[in-house]
């Protein structure tokens, strides 16, 4: 069997039982980055073999790991935080594992994405994942230019060197509308940031980015009074 496990956003205590169990019963863990889940395991006290499996050696890898399941190894896919196949190699493994036949399952668990909807006060109840956006200007705008008339709201990952940028590009396209900016989300010092894109950007210019950061835009039509019901 090969398992997609969700491991924890930030607070290593929001890991499941099941997940756990998972962990300790499979052959192998392939890991996004092996130093980082390493530091989960420890935690729990899990030994378990690991295997480097992300964007950059995929195309290698993944062939190896549908061979062991193949050979009746039991397989644990993990990414550095969150639910694998959400922006991490995850896809290329279940769209390969499904094309071969093999045995795939879900554990579920934490999801920025998930979390930063519900906190920033938008509304959740449709919203569009959009991932990273574009790293350059141009081809940045045309991405956001997408979802210009888009009713749900959108939900971005960014980091912190690009985070103004990307709020200055969705202002220029959207205009001034409700957003929020999650960071650290479950950890010490998590911080949601919540108003108009402009106010945003008045707030964050002044400080010190770090980590990675969950974007979340009201849709099309979405106004501030709507955003304080």
């Amino acid at each position: 069997m090969i398992y997609l496990v969700a491991t924890p956003i930030g607070n290593l205590g929001d890991i499941t039982i099941r997940a756990l169990e998972t962990l300790r019963g499979v052959d192998l863990i392939a890991s996004e980055d092996t130093r980082h889940t390493a530091i989960l395991l420890q935690h729990y006290g899990i030994k378990k073999p690991q295997i480097s499996f992300h964007a950059y050696n995929e195309a290698r890898v993944l062939p190896q790991l549908l061979q062991m399941h193949a050979q009746g190894k039991s397989i644990a896919l993990v990414s550095d935080a969150g639910t694998p196949g959400i922006s991490d190699p995850g896809f290329s493994l279940v769209r390969g594992a499904v094309a071969a036949g093999a045995e795939l399952t879900m554990i579920p668990g934490p999801s920025a994405l998930v979390t930063a909807v519900v906190l920033s006060g938008l509304p959740a109840h449709a919203f569009t994942y959009r991932g990273f956006p574009p790293r350059k200007r141009g081809p940045r705008r045309r991405f956001l230019e997408a979802d210009r008339e888009t009713p749900h709201t959108l939900i971005f990952y960014e980091s912190p060197y690009r985070l103004l940028a990307t709020l200055e590009d969705a202002l220029s396209v959207y205009g001034d509308r409700p957003a929020a900016v999650a960071n650290d989300l479950t950890k010490r010092f998590e911080a949601i940031e919540r108003g108009n894109m402009s106010e945003l950007l008045a707030r964050l210019r002044p400080t010190k980015l770090r980590g990675e950061y969950t974007l979340v835009i009201a849709g099309a039509g979405e106004t501030e009074s709507d955003h304080a019901t």
